[in-house]
């Protein structure tokens, strides 16, 4: 990776330029993309999680208010852990999925090499969910348009680009985990007039405490795993960098 004097405040940057993204309203354009993508990782973390564990990833579905919701079934036959140690793993996948995916995205940002295979296999995987498992208008032409703008920045084959794109998205990710706040401190929702449980509350009624117990648990580890791939992102570009 080419690096200069100004490399080690890339990350922070870019943060900073997602930070404003999200929290201004007039941005409304602008961040609307990035509310279904954040929702896209989320539901995809419940799915793959399913699907890890042994059970069945039916659909997901994205809505026009950013919210959205995966649709999972089980068989207690063919799962490799008891089925409330299953369920509670799937609905802490949605919650900690971004900010795992976002960390790998940015400890690949230390090399374009790497960047560009992540940029690789991050189209590939929603390229596949468009046909397999996204089912909802909303959820197909964002997806589709933000799918078709990383193709282009992956033939532009310009490896700073690329790098640049990569680590935006992967702290958009991570970030994600922190503007859902209010939703971590739920136990139950309201949508389409009928009574939801949250993630978190799924997760106290298979394990064990409450909904405000495990937001906790999620943030702690969210903390944790952004720490550290700042902290190698920022340690790797340093060691690298000419002025070291």
């Amino acid at each position: 990776m080419q690096l200069n004097k100004n490399s080690n405040w890339s990350i922070f940057i870019i943060a900073f330029i997602v930070f404003i993204i999200w929290q201004s309203p007039s941005l409304g354009m602008i961040r609307y993309p990035f509310i279904l993508l954040g929702t896209w990782f989320h539901e995809m973390g419940h799915g793959l999680t399913a699907l890890i564990l042994g059970g069945s990833f039916n659909y997901l579905e994205i809505y026009n208010n950013g919210g959205g919701t995966a649709y999972t079934s089980y068989n207690s036959q063919n799962l490799f852990l008891p089925y409330n140690i299953t369920r509670a793993l799937v609905a802490a996948g949605g919650l900690l999925g971004p900010c795992f995916v976002g960390a790998t995205l940015i400890v690949s940002a230390v090399k374009n090499k790497w960047a560009l295979w992540m940029l690789r296999a991050l189209i590939t995987i929603m390229i596949l969910s468009l046909i397999i498992w996204v089912r909802s208008g909303i959820g197909i032409a964002i997806l589709a348009l933000i799918s078709l703008v990383l193709i282009g920045i992956l033939y532009s084959k310009k490896p700073n680009l690329i790098t640049w794109s990569v680590l935006f998205l992967g702290i958009q990710s991570t970030l994600s985990t922190y503007l859902q706040l209010d939703y971590l401190f739920t136990g139950t929702f309201i949508r389409d007039g009928s009574e939801r449980t949250s993630d978190t509350q799924q997760i106290a009624n298979n394990l064990f405490g409450n909904y405000w117990f495990w937001a906790f648990i999620i943030i702690i580890i969210s903390a944790i795993v952004l720490w550290k791939s700042y902290s190698y992102y920022l340690r790797k570009v340093y060691k690298n960098s000419p002025n070291a």
